[in-house]
């Protein structure tokens, strides 16, 4: 039970932040934040910045999902879902690559070796199956991609269910971000879009050690 305090806590922590300061400063905040959005840089830098950071997620721990959400907020659903497609797709690629031709290495340096046992059990399992099912997760995404590139598997095998899958998420977040922005409720939802990837990695963690024990 102590084990499952400490994120908890942060999950709270993380719901209260985007809350507080409406609940602290009232009118003031909401006037900052149109101001904000009235001198947020135009579409393409965003969407450029967007595609930058996602990119980069294999090797800097991005919170993707935020990203997504606030991606959507600003560039709209369509846009910004496929702005964050390109982006967590490069990132993909781009592990996959790395730990493709730089060997275990590359992919211990990028990832924990207790992750990649996590996956490689899985993986002898439901196989290329492991891109889909944990494509939403923080870190044992990354995880599986070095995994199924470490042992090799075909860039025909590996793209189809990672470009499909990145692109559900990239849509479902970037559609929950439009929403929020015109129902005024944006930073409670980038605290949604926080708390929902650490309670699922917890289950899914709690899941794994209960398989392995």
């Amino acid at each position: 039970m102590r084990d499952l305090m400490r994120p908890l806590f942060l999950i709270v922590f993380v719901l209260l932040v985007p809350i507080l300061p409406f609940l602290l400063l009232g009118e003031s905040f909401e006037v900052w934040v149109d101001r904000w959005r009235e001198n947020s840089p135009s579409g393409w830098i965003l969407a450029v910045a967007v595609i930058g950071l996602l990119s980069t997620d294999i090797l800097l721990p991005v919170p993707s999902s935020v990203v997504n959400t606030l991606a959507g907020s600003q560039l709209g659903a369509v846009t910004g879902a496929i702005t964050c497609w390109l982006g967590m797709s490069l990132g993909a690629v781009l592990g996959f690559a790395l730990a493709r031709f730089g060997g275990k290495p590359i992919a211990e340096r990028l990832s924990k070796p207790e992750q990649l046992e996590q996956m490689q059990a899985l993986n002898s399992r439901y196989g290329p199956g492991i891109l889909v099912l944990f494509r939403a997760v923080p870190v044992l995404a990354e995880a599986s991609v070095l995994l199924v590139g470490l042992h090799g598997l075909s860039w025909r095998r590996f793209l189809p269910p990672v470009l499909l899958s990145n692109f559900g998420i990239a849509l479902a977040n970037a559609y929950f971000g439009q929403v929020a922005a015109e129902r005024q409720w944006l930073p409670l939802a980038l605290g949604i879009a926080i708390a929902l990837p650490l309670l699922l990695t917890m289950a899914i963690q709690g899941w794994l050690a209960v398989r392995r024990h």
